[in-house]
């Protein structure tokens, strides 16, 4: 069963929309690994600021249907694809890693290039991913994080509660939302 790490984002509503998939995902899924939650400044066409994590799972979905239900729970969150947004993005689920694969999915490429390009990405993966490995260049997130830039692309930690939202029967840490420390100050 290949560990699954996704990248959630909401510049709108951005607490609701960040619980609602939470919420969606811990359903569909069953237990995950969360990230403390973050704000960023938006990159890109985006407007306003980001509240961005990562969450771990399991499953045994294909990669083209994970990616399918990711984009349906997205649109379930009010997210519009190929119109007009208005730079604002009700919730983004980026599939950033699923197990060891390297290769395309649909008209993206796994793992994400988001990884090694932003803070927002690779701060949150570093933290419930730290040993694990890069699937193409064989470094553990933690070291990616460490050598990372972290003065180009600030960080606040946000206090969102999370540990309501989602059910997770087992822990493989005694606390995964909001409060672990991080490796390498976020700002």
């Amino acid at each position: 069963m290949p560990r699954v790490y996704i990248g959630v984002g909401s510049n709108h509503q951005r607490a609701y929309n960040i619980q609602a998939a939470v919420r969606e995902l811990g359903a569909c899924f069953g237990a995950l690994t969360l990230s403390s939650v973050y704000e960023s400044r938006a990159v890109g066409s985006a407007q306003g600021h980001f509240y961005n994590l990562v969450i771990g799972l399991n499953t045994t979905i294909p990669l083209a249907a994970l990616r399918q239900r990711l984009h349906q729970i997205e649109q379930a969150c009010g997210r519009v694809r190929g119109g007009t947004s208005g730079g604002r993005y009700p919730l983004d689920l980026d599939l950033l890693l699923y197990g060891d694969y390297v290769g395309p999915v649909n008209d993206r490429f796994v793992p994400r290039p988001d990884i090694e390009q932003y803070a927002f990405v690779l701060c949150p993966l570093a933290e419930i991913a730290g040993e694990a490995r890069h699937p193409q260049r064989g470094e553990r997130y933690r070291t990616l994080w460490q050598r990372f830039d972290k003065r180009r692309q600030p960080l606040r930690r946000v206090p969102l509660a999370l540990d309501d939202v989602a059910a997770r029967p087992q822990r493989a840490h005694p606390r995964r939302v909001g409060l672990t420390q991080v490796v390498g100050a976020a700002g």
